[in-house]
């Protein structure tokens, strides 16, 4: 297990529902495979209201959320998925959540930014859905040309990166730009999006992560729906 370099540190992640919540979903991952202790802070998504509730632990009312306390210092809240898995990469450089090479550090960073700040055709009309029958939707022309153009910038991402490192994740070893797609293969699969076999490379690596079948367990399990999120 990592060690943080300063003082000992506790961290709390402030998530959502796991059937549905892609943001909560990575930082999760990344910090349950790599090991880092956390508490899991679960609250169920309140449409109706905005997430009112979320205000108790995030200013965004938005999670997921990372509260860091250390002896001694004032309780810090990170909001934003790519923001906390910078934050923990920081507090354990054990983890190695991205990559040692200067220039592959970069380039993880990059398309790890990608996904944070684009792919809004995917990300619009094919919500994470771990219950969801695998089956396509039908779109209208202009959603799914939006649609297709992600899927095929992101095959492109994948690879690039797979061809260059070997696999099985995007740069070797499991890491942080890993947890950023990870949702994508939930999209990928239950919307049937894909048949290429880097795809399914890729699909295989992750979903063989026990951080992975620990997520999609609980999400099953869930009793909750948010019709919102019902593609």
């Amino acid at each position: 297990m990592s060690s943080p370099t300063l003082s000992p540190v506790k961290l709390t992640l402030f998530i959502a529902n796991k059937n549905y919540s892609s943001w909560s979903f990575r930082p999760w991952i990344a910090m349950k495979q790599k090991e880092i202790p956390f508490t899991e802070h679960f609250l169920q998504f309140d449409e109706a209201t905005g997430h009112a509730h979320f205000i108790e632990f995030s200013p965004t009312k938005k999670v997921p959320a990372l509260r860091i306390e250390r002896e001694g210092e004032e309780m810090v809240t990170i909001c934003e998925s790519l923001a906390i898995l910078e934050v923990v990469a920081d507090l354990f450089p054990d983890a190695n959540l991205w990559p040692k090479n200067i220039i592959d550090r970069a380039k993880a960073r990059a398309f790890a930014a990608e996904m944070h700040g684009g792919f809004f055709g995917l990300r619009g009309s094919c919500p994470m859905n771990m219950r969801r029958e695998i089956k396509a939707l039908d779109l209208d022309p202009y959603s799914a040309g939006a649609v297709v153009k992600n899927v095929e910038r992101i095959e492109q991402i994948w690879t690039e990166c797979l061809e260059a490192s070997g696999g099985p994740f995007l740069f070797g070893e499991f890491g942080a730009v890993d947890a950023m797609y990870a949702p994508v293969i939930n999209r990928f699969e239950k919307y049937a999006l894909s048949d290429r076999a880097v795809f399914q490379r890729y699909h295989d690596a992750m979903k063989s992560l026990p951080a992975w079948k620990e997520w999609e367990a609980a999400a099953l399990k869930e009793p909750w729906i948010v019709e919102e999120d019902e593609a």
